[in-house]
């Protein structure tokens, strides 16, 4: 089954990516072409957040994640990660009704109690609040590293292997995968699709281990600017790679 575009070109309803992830980069660069201060982009990427979300959701994507704030972000100007910091607030007190209406489920992952008290708690009665959701899960990664994930993943194996619970010899990708943040999204866990706006073309300690046969996609629009359109067209973009995970196509 084919859908129109806004472009009017045809996305395939049937090779919908399943987990789309995505870099939100470009807040800041945004709003300083337009002599603003930088917390004016993040005020208006955080109502692209909203466009998207219902987008992916209206498309069948299962999982969109979202890099909200990296562990790499503390390092950025106080008065900055302050705003970065009550934006959830608003975020999820304006949208988790929305959410609601068209069963998205919200889930965080990374290190949510080292977070403002404030943020801890709209972070949690969002996920509690949208729990019996059973759509498209809206999973946000706050205070989230790739490196970071993977060590803890490596000290929970460490420790069930000391605790006799686990043979070394056995440990499995499975095993890794089980031990990582994204292990509640199971099959879904690694993404399809990787997203990175405002044209810079790294992967900055996200998902490293998900990522391994992840499409990758970068695209120079900022992320207050990215929409609807863009969006589609990321996913046409999805559908015209040849996805072999490492191996070969025999002709028929």
């Amino acid at each position: 089954m084919f859908k129109n575009t806004q472009d009017n070109q045809q996305l395939n309803v049937d090779n919908i990516p399943a987990h789309v992830a995505i870099i939100m980069d470009g807040n800041g660069r945004w709003a300083q072409k337009r002599h603003l201060p930088r917390i004016a982009g993040h005020k208006r990427g955080m109502e692209t957040v909203k466009t998207i979300t219902k987008v992916a959701s209206d498309i069948g994507v299962k999982v969109l994640t979202l890099y909200a704030f990296s562990t790499e972000n503390w390092k950025r100007p106080h008065d900055e990660v302050s705003y970065l910091m009550g934006l959830p607030v608003k975020f999820f007190n304006d949208f988790v009704p929305d959410l609601i209406k068209n069963n998205v489920q919200v889930r965080v992952m990374g290190l949510i109690d080292q977070l403002p008290a404030q943020t801890q708690k709209a972070v949690n009665d969002a996920v509690k609040d949208t729990a019996d959701c059973t759509g498209m899960v809206l999973n946000f990664a706050l205070n989230y590293g790739s490196r970071l994930d993977m060590t803890m993943a490596v000290q929970k194996i460490g420790r069930q292997v000391k605790a006799g619970i686990l043979d070394p010899n056995k440990i499995t990708d499975q095993t890794i995968d089980d031990n990582l943040m994204t292990s509640f999204l199971g099959q879904l866990a690694d993404p399809d699709l990787l997203i990175r706006t405002s044209g810079e073309e790294r992967i900055s300690n996200f998902l490293l281990w998900q990522i391994a046969y992840s499409e990758l996609v970068f695209t120079d629009v900022l992320w207050p600017d990215f929409d609807k359109s863009v969006f589609e067209q990321m996913i046409l973009e999805y559908q015209h790679r040849d996805r072999r995970f490492g191996g070969i196509k025999t002709s028929k």
